[in-house]
């Protein structure tokens, strides 16, 4: 059986980051774990400093249940180097060349608007974004 795996972002702004990966992604909040019926009674039943706010984290979910999870946590330090690892966001779709590239073209102009910014384009295969935290990710075509 293989493994399953959650990605976790670290952020200064975890409601920043979080509005921005549930466009980006098309992903809804995680509901907090049984039997907790909402995640400020989650995060109460654990013995965190009093400056701790349930705000420091959101919890991301495919609504599908295919995608991995995603939790973004607020850390004290700046992001000061280039990822080791990034996401792909991939566009559906099959055609020509053209097609997939202008797919591709408008998916990065809809993430631009919510706050991402273009990198680098390389021109008929994938576009190089970042966050509104600078952390990078590619837009690229993918399966239909």
């Amino acid at each position: 059986m293989a493994a399953t795996i959650d990605l976790t972002l670290d952020a200064a702004d975890a409601q920043l980051l979080a509005a921005f990966w549930r466009t980006a992604l098309g992903y809804v909040d995680e509901p907090p774990p049984a039997p907790f019926r909402t995640r400020e009674e989650w995060h109460a039943s654990f013995d965190l400093p009093e400056d701790d706010s349930v705000d420091d984290g959101a919890w991301l979910c495919d609504p599908d249940g295919n995608g991995p999870r995603l939790a973004i946590l607020k850390v004290p330090e700046p992001k000061t180097a280039k990822n080791r690892l990034h996401m792909d966001v991939r566009v559906p779709g099959h055609g020509t060349p053209e097609e997939r590239w202008a797919r591709i073209s408008t998916e990065s102009e809809r993430l631009v608007r919510a706050g991402g910014t273009v990198l680098e384009a390389f021109d008929g295969h994938h576009i190089m974004m970042a966050d509104p935290e600078g952390n990078e990710f590619c837009v690229g075509a993918g399966p239909a």
